[in-house]
């Protein structure tokens, strides 16, 4: 019995940590599978004495190690009920880099398009590119044998793989590499147990009967992506058996084997050159999948680079993505099938010659209606709506989900036509429409039935359509795992897949390297039974959570969290771009994740034996670092809104607990700052004082806003000056007076009224009440609730596509297309007004499109604009906008900086126990290019807390775009 001591002297013998807390064991339970196990507990260790007394404490306990980094587990290799070794924190560094020999040395924690980025100015590349390579590790690459888009041209990662470090199961390390024959002969004769692991090896395949077993049963030579059992078949090169190769690298073996066989602490690769620079993308589109296949014979005659399908199912998916919806560009009609075909040349020449002689094949062969051609960066956009089709699956309302257990079959590209026709037809008996996507050009399809896991009848269907799938790839002698490895779902099957002889060849090589099972029980060998430790329980009375806003869109707020599917979009380094996760950015803590929000979420509110479902400490504090900046509302395929859970939480959470002092102070901070603002200078001299941040508790390093001398509202209420601009025009907009604006930021409020008026337009002011931002930001939903019911009988008379309500600050006022939808009581006037209701960036950006606007009133004088986008804008409108208003001088030079979050998100960054990952997020993107930018200069930013943030971090000033708008008029 492993008890709590235990493991806490198993922790205080570390320089890592081991965590077993129940919010940690809830984390770490589920991958990006069907499946959910709960460990022991989850180990970070941070070198490999850390993973040396990890090995010698699982073969003095009997438990399993389950080695896991991120990006690559589909099929549950990184569940078990022993301990996770969680790799990716620690194991991040680059150890060598020969660029002579075109080789790296790297341990199992780095991210592959950080590699690659590393390895750009050499003009070399890591080749595999699986659909997550902005997350997946090298480490689970090499586990799985991960391929992607570019096998066809560059190989998988086992051809890439050149030596292993590990440590083996007795604690024991060894460097597995290319090696004579002789050399090989000479390692069975140590009495170690790297050598009894050679010996093995020898005396198991020397036999002539294994080999010819072997190759009789094995997938067919020319499937490249063949991943199912350990490659015992790659020994047969080697002229010790039957092959006629002088060397063999038992790392290719390893290459695969999941972890179970030994622990790598650092990976040799062979790198590529870059592929030629100039590349089209003919984006062929087909009224049926078989036709597609039939056009991808022809197709992959033409030396391409990529050759990828998606199919009506996930090409509808794509719709529905706020950001993804952008890369359909090319689309035309509605066809049931594109493949994405992809040339490369060394000039833009070359490559529209071998494009057009791709459409003249496929044409003369009758295929495909609509042959487009796609250049330059507009490439990477295709690729990326490909790419995102894994977590676009999990983005289906309701229980049927597309669930991965066939999605890996790789069989012979002659092959494929047949063989996806004989799949269809066994789908159609189960009256299954499957999903079919991914790597065409490789005969492999991503091809996923559509089930409700939660109902016993559809359980039962996951096995049979499971069975005779692996029976069909059987048939035609193909791979039952191509690339995203056995695991759970498919370990089961290999005794089918490569027969019973050679299973039990894998069983012994197994023993072999890990006598005690201390490796990743339960996968390849002796497999744990495929349709049980699913994620749902099966024939369960579904949960009933009452919440205060309306998740109808999703069926209830559980199937919102339970869309997280674990693809791990969320755990993107800063390079990778984008916004989502600021805060794991910045603590690298799989806790701090929108994954793991999503499933501590999703594992309470099913299984939490609570009045209130939701009062949970572990809930508490996978919130508490949730920055609400809304990335996963548009940048998670799944779309799964953490920011609009964690409000609902928030006040489920405090209506049982209480709200606390500052939170009460935050939520209302407009109705204080009505009070403080009749003494404004006493007010501001107050609240920056040391004194009231402690009161507060707000961090001492901060400055603490400062309330304007005069109102916005009381401004507006004072003037008499309307421009004769105003009296003659017929446009007439409806300015919100947000409680930002109007208390801290009034000067930018007139500078909007100024250059509307100056623009044309009547500025119309009604009395209305706040956004309510702070209340829902806090959890007060009740009174964000009555904020919103104010707001829409005030404006739902009154804003029209002819009279449309605008804003200054983007989180006040997309507060109506987003949370209003859910707590209004009159929802048919919320979407009303949301449809009407724009930034001020938006609404000048449609009137210069409509030609409204005259260009000649702003100056000609030259300026060099950086905006920084606030990140309710991205999520919910988008910065381009902002990109072109401030284009309207015809001599500004404007740029959007990527620059993820800016981390003060609120009150979230004044907070004194948020402050340090507050400033982090900034410095992760936004402060090190603002403080390089020329003092000229000019930072745009139409967030307050934006412009405060970088203010604190870097001592810029930051305007509003309507206060350079303003400026720049003549």
């Amino acid at each position: 019995m492993i008890t709590t001591a235990t493991l806490e002297t198993l922790h205080n013998s570390l320089s890592g940590d081991v965590l077993f807390d129940n919010l940690h064991k809830t984390l770490y339970a589920t991958d990006a599978s069907v499946y959910r196990k709960i460990p022991l507990a989850v180990a970070f260790p941070k070198d490999e004495n850390d993973l040396k007394i990890l090995i010698e404490f699982a073969v003095k306990n009997s438990i399993t190690l389950i080695p896991r980094t991120a990006g690559t587990s589909l099929a549950g290799q990184c569940v078990g009920e022993g301990i996770v070794v969680d790799v990716s924190k620690h194991f991040t560094e680059i150890i060598s880099f020969d660029e002579q020999a075109k080789t790296i040395t790297l341990q199992p924690g780095i991210v592959r398009d950080s590699l690659n980025d590393f390895l750009k100015p050499y003009g070399l590349f890591f080749g595999p590119n699986t659909s997550t390579s902005n997350r997946c590790m090298i480490g689970g690459m090499v586990g799985n044998n991960s391929s992607g888009s570019t096998s066809i041209k560059y190989g998988v990662t086992r051809d890439k793989v050149l030596e292993i470090d590990a440590i083996l199961s007795d604690g024991s390390t060894a460097i597995f590499k290319e090696i004579t024959s002789k050399e090989f002969i000479a390692k069975t004769k140590e009495n170690t147990l790297e050598g009894q692991i050679y010996k093995s090896i020898y005396s198991e395949l020397i036999s002539k009967s294994t080999q010819k077993e072997i190759k009789k049963e094995f997938p067919k030579e020319t499937i490249h992506r063949r991943n199912t059992g350990y490659a015992v078949d790659e020994f047969l090169t080697s002229d010790l058996f039957g092959g006629t190769e002088p060397t063999l690298n038992v790392a290719k073996f390893l290459s695969g084997s999941e972890g179970t066989l030994a622990f790598s602490t650092s990976i040799t690769l062979q790198l590529d050159d870059v592929p030629p620079t100039k590349s089209i993308m003919v984006c062929s589109h087909f009224k049926s999948i078989n036709e597609s296949l039939l056009a991808t014979v022809t197709a992959m005659k033409h030396n391409l680079y990529n050759c990828e399908l998606m199919d009506k199912t996930i090409l509808d998916c794509t719709k529905n993505n706020r950001e993804i919806a952008k890369n359909r560009f090319f689309l035309q009609g509605d066809p049931e099938a594109v493949l994405m075909l992809e040339v490369s040349a060394n000039t833009i020449e070359e490559a529209k010659i071998l494009a057009d002689n791709l459409i003249t094949d496929l044409k003369k062969n009758n295929f495909g209606y609509h042959h487009p051609k796609v250049y330059g960066t507009d490439i990477a956009k295709v690729h990326y709506l490909r790419k995102a089709g894994l977590g676009l699956l999990g983005n289906m309302v309701g229980d049927k989900k597309a669930v991965a257990c066939i999605e890996d079959t790789a069989v012979a590209l002659e092959d494929l036509p047949n063989y996806i026709e004989e799949f269809t037809k066994i789908m159609d008996t189960y009256q299954q429409s499957a999903v079919y996507y991914a790597h065409a050009g490789a005969g492999e399809l991503h091809l996923r039935p559509i089930l409700n896991l939660k109902k016993k009848e559809d359980v039962v269907l996951f096995r049979k359509i499971t069975t005779d799938t692996a029976e069909l790839v059987k048939k035609y002698k193909g791979s039952f795992s191509g690339e995203h490895g056995d695991g759970i779902v498919r370990a089961e099957f290999i005794p089918l897949m490569i027969g019973e002889q050679n299973y039990q060849l894998l069983r012994r090589l197994k023993k072999a390297f890990d006598p005690n099972n201390v490796f990743n029980q339960g996968k390849i060998t002796d497999a744990f039974s495929m349709d049980k430790n699913l994620r749902y329980e099966v024939d369960r009375k579904e949960p009933e959570i009452e919440t205060i806003q309306d998740f109808s869109d999703s069926e209830g707020i559980l199937k919102l969290a339970e869309k997280c599917n674990g693809s791990g979009d969320c755990r993107k380094p800063v390079e990778a771009g984008g916004t989502m996760c600021p805060s794991y950015r910045a603590t690298k803590n799989e806790k701090d994740t929108t994954r793991a929000r999503a499933n501590t979420l999703r594992e309470f509110l099913t299984n939490s034996q609570e009045a209130n479902k939701f009062n949970h400490k572990e809930l508490k504090e996978v919130f508490d670092l949730c920055l609400s900046c809304k990335a996963c509302a548009s940048e998670c395929p799944s779309n799964v809104d953490i920011a609009t859970m964690k409000a609902e939480f928030l006040y489920q959470y405090q209506e049982t607990n209480g709200y606390s002092f500052r939170n009460k102070m935050f939520a209302n901070n407009a109705k204080y700052n009505k009070l403080g603002s009749k003494l404004p200078k006493i007010t501001n001299f107050f609240t920056n004082s040391i004194l009231a941040k402690k009161v507060l508790g707000v961090a001492v390093e901060r400055s603490v806003p400062k309330l304007a001398n005069e109102t916005l509202e009381s401004w507006f209420k004072n003037r008499n000056v309307i421009s004769s601009a105003v009296e003659k025009s017929q446009r007439t907009v409806y300015l919100f007076k947000d409680e930002f604006t109007n208390y801290y930021d009034s000067e930018i409020g007139k500078d909007a009224v100024f250059l509307l008026e100056k623009l044309g337009y009547e500025v119309k002011n009604i009395a209305h009440d706040e956004s309510g931002r702070s209340h829902i930001s806090k959890g007060f939903l009740k009174e964000a609730k009555a904020i919103c019911n104010k707001n829409i009988a005030v404006f739902k008379d009154v804003i029209t596509d002819k009279t449309p309500l605008i804003g200054v600050e983007p989180s006040a006022i997309l507060t109506f297309r987003d949370e209003y939808i859910r707590l209004a009581d009159d929802k048919s006037s919320a979407e009303s007004i949301a449809k009407n209701t724009f930034t001020f960036e938006e609404f000048l950006a449609k009137e210069i499109e409509k030609e409204h606007i005259d260009v000649s009133l702003f100056t000609s004088a030259k300026k060099d604009i950086k905006i920084h986008g606030h990140c309710h804008q991205k999520a919910l409108s988008g910065t381009h906008s902002s990109f072109q208003v401030l284009n309207i001088p015809e001599n500004y030079s404007v740029t959007i900086i990527s620059s993820g979050c800016c981390g003060m998100a609120g009150s979230f960054g004044y907070e004194k126990e948020h402050y340090a990952v507050s400033m982090q997020v900034g410095e992760d993107t936004l402060f090190p290019k603002v403080r390089n930018y020329h003092a000229d200069t000019e930072i745009a930013a139409a967030g307050t807390s934006c412009r405060h943030q970088i203010f604190d971090g870097t001592k810029r000033i930051a305007k509003h775009p309507i206060t350079i708008l303003k400026e720049a008029l003549k």
